[in-house]
């Protein structure tokens, strides 16, 4: 069992930034990949960035050059650093691993 609590969304304007965490814990040692995915009101959930735990990164287009991912494997911990960010980045993000799901943290970027 492994669980993923979600931290550091809230509320910027557009160009600001935001640094969200993911941390893990319980039968994480077997988790290679980690991926950020947000879902936006009536959209379908997607893919923001992944990273293995040799650090290999993937980015979707639309955050390349904005957005960064990095974990920290002496802490079970995944981070997304976003910065220029977009009102259409405006959703809930969620991390994942090995079919785990975090409860999501909300970004809501403003105008």
């Amino acid at each position: 069992q492994v669980q993923l609590v979600e931290s550091g969304g809230g509320l910027v304007q557009a160009g600001g930034s935001l640094r969200l965490s993911c941390a893990a814990s319980g039968m994480v040692f077997n988790i290679l990949v980690m991926g950020w995915y947000r879902q936006a009101p009536g959209k379908q959930r997607e893919l923001v960035a992944a990273i293995t735990r040799g650090g290999n990164t993937n980015y979707a287009d639309s955050v390349k050059g904005r957005f960064t991912i990095s974990r920290d494997n002496a802490k079970n911990t995944v981070y997304l650093q976003m910065n220029s960010l977009k009102p259409e980045d405006t959703a809930v993000y969620y991390c994942s691993g090995n079919n785990y799901w975090g409860q999501g943290t909300q970004v809501t970027v403003s105008s």
